[in-house]
């Protein structure tokens, strides 16, 4: 079941805290990600341990989870056999997992549906570079289809997270209208600017008059760039900013591993709040402890 209020208007009330990295807590259930499908492989193979994942992240203290679905396409999907009939089955899965998960821990749990961008299913790295090559129009008939089938799986909010450049977030909303399903646009960020090098103001400005868009903000990204990110989302939006940072932690490609300690600080959370943050995170390696801590600041 969905929860009395719509997320909207817990929004309008206060402070509401997201999950952290499913892949991470994924990894440290056991799980083996490697593959182009990433988390969405386990839909077919192992739908138990992403109902685990989102279980403790809701244990936590989250109360929005995001599903398993950012990777799920049906071209990567077709890759591996999977007929378009049975991705939709496995899409809407992954909203019926984290519902699950939700409501055996509290009443109040949204479901927020994941959509990637497009450069999460070429699995080469260009979600954090944009600019494929594709126009609004190709973009937006690659994921009407996905947001279709999510939105018909019934979660409370559509997650359009990670998106790099201006293009995809007007695709993304494109295809998202006609669902009737209330969306949060997120950008990932480098440098004050989106990944394809744009400045914020300019994509935020695309959310500004969508009535769609309960919320904008961004995710996947250092810490430290939160507070200015946020700023400029609320002032340009005028809506509740949804933020939700990596752990800030730096990835060596030499050594094939992590060599930074992680900057993720919960505390932080007053500030993001300051700035204009009403929905609150965290992204990759950013597990459940940290949630717990997050989720105790933001009460």
């Amino acid at each position: 079941m969905r929860p009395d209020r719509p997320l909207a208007a817990a929004l309008a009330e206060g402070t509401v805290v997201l999950d952290g990295g499913l892949s991470n807590q994924l990894i440290d259930q056991g799980a083996d990600l490697s593959g182009e499908l990433w988390s969405a492989r386990l839909l077919a193979d192992e739908p138990d341990r992403i109902e685990a994942a989102h279980r403790a992240y809701a244990r936590a203290g989250a109360r929005v989870l995001i599903t398993s679905s950012y990777q799920a396409t049906f071209e990567g999907f077709a890759r591996r056999g999977v007929d378009r009939a049975r991705a939709a089955r496995l899409m809407a899965r992954s909203v019926d997992l984290a519902r699950a998960a939700g409501e055996s821990v509290d009443d109040e749990v949204w479901v927020a549906a994941s959509v990637g961008p497009y450069g999460a299913m070429l699995a080469d790295g260009s979600e954090y570079r944009g600019r494929y090559g594709l126009t609004v129009a190709e973009l937006t008939r690659f994921h009407r289809p996905r947001i279709e089938a999510l939105a018909a799986a019934g979660p409370d909010v559509l997650a359009l997270e990670t998106v790099p450049d201006i293009d995809e977030a007007r695709a993304l909303l494109a295809a998202a209208r006609g669902t009737s399903v209330p969306v949060w646009l997120s950008y990932t960020v480098a440098g004050g600017r989106t990944r394809a090098g744009q400045p914020l103001a300019d994509a935020f400005a695309l959310a500004a008059g969508e009535d769609q868009v309960i919320a904008a903000g961004v995710n996947c990204f250092e810490p430290r760039e939160a507070e200015h990110a946020v700023a400029i989302a609320a002032s340009v939006t005028g809506k509740p900013v949804v933020v939700y940072p990596n752990s800030g932690e730096a990835w060596d490609e030499r050594a094939r591993g992590y060599t930074a300690p992680a900057t993720f600080d919960p505390a932080r959370v007053d500030a993001w709040r300051s700035a204009g943050a009403r929905l609150v995170g965290g992204c990759c390696r950013v597990g459940p402890d940290v949630i717990a801590r997050l989720a105790e600041a933001a009460r």
